[in-house]
């Protein structure tokens, strides 16, 4: 498969759904009604009579908080130290299991049911008596509050930015979570919440959360870390009297026996590792290596099937994201000369093997996506707020140019040049100046080697304009 993006969704408040006599409900959806109704017995897109065994092993394509493409030193995926390994979130068991065929809906794991505030600040869990710890302790509303109230002051950078919003979260008895969250706050930070591993406060009792470690944390979710060796792979095992097996939110899932995550420093090598059978379940990202590489013997004789799948998803963006926090890229014309000067239909074509539509919008390929002017609806809206925002605003949404494809379209070139000298840039001796006569400099970052011939036409280009710019690789934990 050839995967091209992802992307996320973030509004302002959270609407309950399902709720019952006495309030309780069986899931939260950020965006209406939930699709199963309480007694639902499994998704619609498993099967929940699916054969359990056999091994799934594949190398990472997403990747969370400190986790890497490439390696792991650390089995805490939940901070800021270390490498944390690939599919330690399978080892635990959250408040709520999100369901694939909808938005952004969640369902009763660990808790059998939300009870949601009038006023939507105050969600209380009732959790499930048969929940377990790996090692047959009964995980309790403690654990969890005690999980949040940890995330929250010694998680992740990422996680403390989402916990933010959430004021406290408290156990009056074994059963019961109430999680009180701020008033203003992101639409979705409750289902981020109800999605958070749930650790055992015995087990952290005497041992450091904020620490990268290899030692085994006490799980309970479907699966268990087994055999691992640093930097080189993790392996999963089915836990297999899960007491969360027969959930309708698990149902059908969690099928495989053994769940196997390969690394490789370099994607060439990761490469050959698929064709040599190391791992066998690739998704692929490069469109040079989709179009060139997939006819080694396997492929050929059919022991590898290659498919390419419709994403109608949300596409998020891909691009270069600029820190406008310098005062070089504060200057609206600055970043649109920058636009110019990148072509994309020759890197399409010639490199990317015209595999990639342009990206339009942050919002790419969903209905927050802006098309046309505003509405009548819109600028209704927009009008009070029409002496602080641009005026492009009112107009039509931005489209980036089309170029020749030529790789230097010296129309869009000459542009660029223009909208650089209106911004106060001058050239001397072919060098671009600042306004405040410092030579103009971009250093590219990146975290993957192969996105190396991406760059290189766009720093020709912006050399043509003066500009000094470079790329340099990174770890992605930098």
């Amino acid at each position: 498969m050839l995967g091209l993006g992802v992307g996320a969704l973030s509004a302002t408040r959270l609407l309950p759904a399902g709720a019952g006599e006495s309030g309780a409900t069986h899931g939260m959806s950020a965006f209406g009604d939930l699709k199963y109704p309480a007694d639902f017995h499994h998704f619609d897109y498993v099967n929940p009579t699916a054969p359990k065994g056999g091994l799934f092993s594949v190398i990472p394509w997403v990747r969370a908080y400190n986790q890497s493409y490439q390696t792991f030193n650390s089995l805490n995926a939940y901070i800021l130290k270390g490498d944390g390994a690939q599919g330690m979130d399978m080892t635990f068991a959250p408040l709520m299991g999100r369901a694939n065929d909808e938005p952004d809906a969640m369902y009763g794991l660990a808790a059998k049911s939300v009870q949601i505030s009038a006023d939507k600040l105050t969600y209380r869990f009732t959790l499930r008596p048969e929940a377990r710890f790996h090692d047959g302790s009964r995980l309790t509303a403690h654990d969890a509050a005690f999980s949040l109230t940890t995330l929250k002051s010694k998680g992740h950078p990422l996680i403390l930015t989402q916990l933010r919003d959430m004021v406290k979260a408290e156990a009056p008895d074994d059963a019961t979570l109430v999680i009180t969250f701020a008033e203003k706050r992101g639409r979705d930070v409750p289902l981020y919440v109800a999605g958070l591993p749930i650790f055992s406060k015995a087990y952290y009792a005497a041992r450091p959360f904020e620490e990268s470690t290899l030692d085994i944390p006490l799980g309970s979710g479907p699966y268990k870390v087994g055999k691992f060796e640093v930097n080189r792979y993790i392996e999963y095992e089915r836990v297999k009297d899960w007491w969360g097996a027969e959930l309708p939110v698990a149902r059908g899932s969690y099928n495989f026996d053994t769940v196997r995550f390969e690394f490789y420093r370099d994607r060439d090598v990761a490469f050959e590792g698929f064709t040599a059978r190391s791992y066998l379940f690739r998704e692929e990202f490069t469109a040079r290596v989709w179009a060139t590489r997939y006819d080694f013997p396997a492929v050929k004789d059919g022991r590898v099937k290659r498919e390419t799948l419709p994403d109608e998803t949300p596409s998020g963006a891909q691009g270069w994201f600029i820190n406008t926090r310098r005062d070089k890229f504060r200057i609206p014309r600055v970043r649109e000369a920058l636009i110019q000067a990148f072509d994309f239909e020759w890197t399409n074509k010639t490199i990317m093997y015209g595999a990639y539509a342009r990206t339009h919008s942050p919002f790419q390929n969903s209905d927050m996506m802006a098309e046309g002017p505003p509405s009548p609806q819109e600028l209704k809206l927009l009008e009070p707020f029409r002496a602080q925002v641009p005026d492009e605003v009112f107009g039509p949404p931005f489209l980036p140019p089309v170029s020749d494809g030529s790789g230097q379209d010296r129309s869009l070139l000459r542009k660029a040049s223009q909208l650089l000298q209106e911004a106060g840039l001058t050239i001397k001796d072919g060098k671009r100046l600042l306004p405040n006569g410092e030579p103009f400099k971009i250093e590219f970052l990146a975290d993957e080697p192969s996105l190396q011939p991406h760059h290189a036409p766009y720093i020709k280009n912006l050399g043509t304009l003066g500009i000094e710019a470079s790329l340099r690789i990174v770890d992605p934990v930098q």
